[in-house]
């Protein structure tokens, strides 16, 4: 019986990373403050959920294994958090905020330096490059919640904080292609965004599927290849739907 509970238990890969990795988690200076101690405790535990939940998802990751990782006793995570789904929607609401508000932005300034007249490849560039520039630039954190989001999109718990957190930046890009295409079917373009999404989630999830598919041609972190063809790519496509629908029509 031992043997099989051992066997088990050197099978879960979470757990196999929280516990090898507890180590690489570097000890930080004592902050001088209780507000600054709770602050920095804080930070420790969402770094160390974002990087398990960005490989076990929401439920192959327990309170046990994010204290682990942080090298702290599991009842300390309760005062920080009541339940696991607390924590997963802090890690994602962390950054999201950063994400959208600089998508945002980018939008509105292509927006203005195109006196609302856009191009469909411009809007995807200000939408896609923006968002490809932090989780290349980011650092490391920055890529994991990046494998996090492409987590989240696929789950019908994470669809709900798609919708939370991004929704107005989506309809936002959505809006200035219907600039650029204002004949073309709200249908069309809602579907349109949603292959461009699923694009963006595969790429931030880091499969290393091209990098084996391509012979080492092409490599899933280059952020940098991805934003050179991702917005000319999905452009091209938004527009041969919208032509189709166009000949179906007359």
């Amino acid at each position: 019986m031992a043997a099989k509970s051992g066997a088990k238990r050197a099978a879960d890969p979470v757990k196999g990373i929280a516990r090898a990795s507890a180590k690489e988690v570097k000890p930080r200076r004592r902050p001088s403050t209780k507000v600054q101690q709770r602050e920095e405790m804080m930070e420790q535990i969402l770094d160390a959920a974002e990087y398990l939940f960005s490989r076990g998802g929401l439920h192959g990751v327990t309170l046990k294994d994010v204290a682990h990782r942080v090298g702290v006793h599991h009842t300390l995570l309760n005062y920080y958090f009541t339940d696991k789904e607390r924590l997963f929607d802090a890690v994602i609401a962390r950054r999201a905020g950063v994400t959208s508000s600089r998508r945002m932005e980018a939008l509105d300034k292509y927006d203005a330096a195109t006196k609302g007249k856009p191009t469909v490849e411009g809007a995807l560039h200000a939408f896609l490059d923006t968002d490809l520039e932090l989780y290349s630039r980011g650092g490391e954190n920055w890529k994991n919640y990046g494998a996090l989001g492409a987590h989240v999109s696929n789950t019908p718990y994470g669809a709900k904080l798609m919708d939370l957190h991004f929704d107005p930046v989506v309809l936002r890009l959505i809006g200035l292609i219907k600039k650029a295409l204002p004949g073309c079917s709200l249908e069309d373009l809602f579907w349109g965004y949603h292959f461009v999404t699923g694009a963006l989630m595969l790429t931030l999830a880091r499969t290393g599927r091209i990098d084996t598919l391509s012979g080492g041609r092409c490599k899933s972190d280059d952020f940098d290849a991805v934003k050179a063809r991702m917005a000319s790519f999905m452009a091209a496509g938004f527009i041969a739907i919208h032509e189709k629908s166009k000949k179906g029509r007359r």
